[in-house]
């Protein structure tokens, strides 16, 4: 008997996996891209500055991605669902870019190609890259591997594995959101707050299971378990602190500090005993970002293979 008569979820997902590593993200027609615009079209017809609009918003926005994931799901065929399972993995995972923006980054910051780097440090995060020199961006681009080996990576399989298809673009829609509308700002303080919260939710198990896999995966592990235990909670985020501590500990860096994001100056708490990031420090965090991605990806495909049993 074929193995995705009894598996194909857990086929699925391995599927993706490998697809992500192969193609990665396309620069045009991503779907998640497609669902951003569609996301844009409701939010036009629903937004009001307050509570109510974004949670409409967002249950119409995340309740339709998780109703064609459930179509997805009834495929009648084993290799059907295998396949549409593989596909939606490789929709909403971003491991294989996040670590190819880490590499750029790194290979710009050591050529010593500051407007290089500057340019594409949007592509990871938001902080004002004209306000920063090469110290500044390395911190960024690690704490932004960090945060987002969790968000890009771990969380997307941990919810394919429990609720397969729905639970793959239910995920991506939260987050989708949450970077859309959820950030602190005067048009999205009040109907922006359901996208963030929600996405807190989605976030909490899988940003913890990053951490552990961070400690775990990373070159110091006792170190980098004491931070995560000393450190992760004292980030604003309930979440991204998690994952910044770990690194931080598994790197022997420093995380956290003052950023600004499009004028709006943040000061974050300090996480880690050791000096701040370097350039060379970049590359370190690639690898344990990936290293982590495979341990995730490990994980998922046996899951799957296990609750299907």
């Amino acid at each position: 008997m074929p193995i995705w008569s009894d598996h194909p979820r857990a086929l699925g997902i391995a599927m993706g996996v490998a697809l992500d590593a192969l193609v990665a993200d396309p620069r045009t027609g991503h779907p998640v891209a497609l669902f951003g615009r569609a996301a844009s079209r409701v939010e036009e017809f629903l937004y009001g500055d307050a509570r109510p609009n974004g949670v409409v918003h967002v249950i119409l926005c995340v309740g339709g991605a998780a109703g064609i994931g459930l179509a997805a799901e009834r495929v009648p065929h084993p290799a059907g669902r295998a396949a549409l399972t593989a596909v939606a993995t490789w929709a909403v995972l971003g491991g294989t870019t996040l670590a190819r923006e880490g590499v750029y980054l790194a290979g710009a910051l050591e050529a010593g190609d500051l407007d290089r780097a500057r340019a594409r440090l949007p592509h990871l995060c938001g902080r004002d890259p004209a306000r920063l020199e090469a110290a500044g961006m390395a911190r960024a681009t690690v704490e932004s591997l960090a945060e987002n080996t969790s968000d890009a990576v771990v969380a997307p399989l941990f919810w394919g594995a429990v609720a397969g298809i729905p639970g793959l673009l239910a995920y991506r829609a939260v987050n989708t959101l949450d970077a859309m509308v959820g950030h602190r700002s005067a048009r999205y303080e009040r109907f922006g707050w359901a996208a963030a919260r929600l996405d807190d939710v989605a976030n909490y198990v899988p940003a913890r299971l990053t951490g552990l896999l961070a400690v775990l995966a990373g070159p110091a592990p006792r170190r980098a378990l004491a931070v995560l235990v000393r450190d992760g909670h004292r980030h604003p985020s309930p979440n991204a602190g998690r994952c910044e501590a770990a690194f931080a500990g598994a790197l022997d860096v420093t995380l956290g500090g003052t950023n600004v994001y499009d004028g709006r100056t943040e000061h974050r708490p300090v996480m880690g005993d050791g000096p701040a990031p370097e350039v060379r420090d970049i590359r370190r965090a690639v690898r344990l970002t990936r290293a982590v991605s495979l341990a995730a990806a490990a994980i998922a495909v046996a899951a799957a293979w296990r609750l299907r049993r």
